[in-house]
């Protein structure tokens, strides 16, 4: 095979101008930080905060106009699906940004820098949306996963912290080893790396293709926290700042899910039947254990991180479901979980920030303390749970009207059985919160930052639950994409 030269004429730099807008707005913070040391962490957190909102009006903009298309020999691919995620990632970076203010305001090193991680690490995630072979798949999940492996390890004077970045670290090199094994056998098989020529190509069931397959979908299993490639998880989401965690339990997940979404949906639809039952029984597993697991946990970071493992068990029933709305419920969903588990996880910062612990226990009469951080963790824990008319019972209600429409019974089954186990632990953490007297009845004070995403998150998830209709619209819109290719 001749090498494809890439000449000026594949380099639509309008459709990469998001990108290089974020990658000016990360180096100039980064620049200004290290050049003017006087200035106040805050001002550059809402500088950068600023500049992502730019962003996100840039790609709403092409969004309404329709502007899409292929850059750098068909590697990068700008589309609806595209955008949808890219401007998730910046929204979510934004509200993630706001909250990590005053946390860092405690911090005495790195501070200016940890904006620079967090914007860089978006940055990936946002090429990473718009890859369109394999080979730029590897590399921006990659490029994407560098921030975080320094993130994680942010408080570096703290045991787990060091502990939880050691462990992402190598659990994340070894799933980056799977993909790539998986990348070679697909190659050999199909003789390219693009997706859309994989797709045209119909290619085959074959040993090689299969087990190449397989390979990616463990190594994206890995990336996503999906039983049994979850054990990074619970540690890590313990031992990281909980800014940090809250970040990383739906944001690069999401990303991940985008990416997901072109390999299984936009390339290889016609081995459905074959990757069909290994993402049903991943499914069926990830919601029983995490469900499970999560009711012995007496940390609520390790609770948040079980549960997380059960909501990605509950996004992959939109998976399995291998159609059109079945993608398009894992768009909705992914909106309704960012609203309850980072409202959530906003919730443990005020505390932890305060009180330097996240203990079940240590929650006990928030009500007391807090009546707006205990109606918020209500509303939060009640829409992970499923409960109507919040956001997450329209998610739920999605995801498994899809997997009825594929007559996937048995899934379904498990998936309401899990729903019921989840309000038990859910239930837990709500009762000791507003049945239970406080050790220490004093108020607990909420800065600007963490009260304005407070507000947005129980906003998002009120909104989503009640007048759910645009949202849906958009979430269809985004899959239009695989309107030929998936089943309807």
């Amino acid at each position: 095979m001749t090498p494809a030269v890439l000449s000026l004429a594949d380099l639509n730099l309008t459709l990469i101008a998001p990108e290089l807008w974020m990658t000016l707005l990360a180096c100039t913070v980064l620049v200004v930080d290290f050049a003017f040391p006087k200035i106040p962490k805050p001002q550059i957190a809402y500088a950068s905060m600023v500049g992502m909102a730019l962003i996100t009006l840039l790609l709403g903009s092409y969004a309404m106009n329709g502007t899409g298309g292929i850059s750098f020999g068909s590697m990068f691919i700008l589309d609806p699906l595209a955008i949808f995620f890219k401007i998730f990632i910046l929204l979510s970076t934004i509200l993630m940004t706001l909250a990590s203010i005053d946390y860092l305001e405690k911090a005495s090193y790195f501070r200016g820098e940890y904006y620079f991680l967090l914007i860089f690490s978006a940055l990936g995630m946002m090429f990473m949306v718009s890859a369109n072979d394999f080979l730029s798949l590897f590399i921006t999940l990659e490029f994407s996963t560098f921030g975080f492996y320094i993130l994680v390890a942010y408080l570096r004077d703290d045991l787990k912290s060091n502990e939880a970045a050691i462990k992402f670290f190598i659990l994340g090199a070894l799933s980056a080893g799977l993909i790539t094994y998986g990348v070679s056998l697909i190659y050999g098989s199909t003789g390219t790396v693009l997706f859309e020529e994989i797709a045209q190509k119909h290619p085959e069931t074959s040993i090689g293709l299969l087990m190449g397959l397989l390979f990616i979908f463990i190594g994206i299993g890995y990336k996503l926290g999906a039983a049994p490639f979850h054990t990074w998880v619970p540690d890590v989401y313990q031992g990281a700042p909980t800014t940090v965690t809250a970040y990383l339990s739906i944001v690069p997940k999401a990303a991940t899910f985008g990416l997901f979404l072109r390999v299984a949906f936009g390339t290889f639809i016609g081995l459905k039947a074959d990757w069909q039952w290994m993402l049903v029984w991943i499914s069926i597993l990830s919601m029983t254990y995490g469900n499970i697991t999560a009711i012995a946990q007496k940390n609520m970071k390790r609770l948040l991180a079980y549960s997380g493992i059960a909501q990605i068990g509950t996004l992959l029933i939109g998976m399995a479901a291998g159609s059109k709305m079945g993608s398009e419920s894992i768009l909705f969903y992914i909106l309704t979980y960012l609203f309850a588990n980072m409202g959530a996880f906003i919730v443990v910062i005020i505390f932890s920030n305060l009180t330097q612990k996240d203990d079940i226990e240590d929650f006990a009469g928030l009500n007391r303390r807090s009546p707006l951080m205990a109606f918020a963790m209500l509303v939060f824990l009640l829409s992970l749970a499923g409960v109507p008319p919040l956001a997450g019972f329209i998610g739920k209600v999605y995801v498994i009207a899809a997997a009825v429409h594929q007559d996937l019974i048995l899934l379904v089954a498990v998936g309401l059985i899990n729903m019921v186990i989840s309000f038990y632990y859910y239930l837990i953490v709500v009762k000791k919160i507003y049945s239970v007297e406080p050790k220490d009845s004093t108020p607990i004070p909420i800065s600007l930052p963490l009260k304005i995403a407070l507000y947005v998150s129980i906003a998002g998830v009120l909104l989503l639950g009640i007048w759910p209709k645009p949202f849906i619209n958009a979430s269809v819109a985004a899959t239009a994409v695989f309107s030929d290719l998936v089943l309807k």
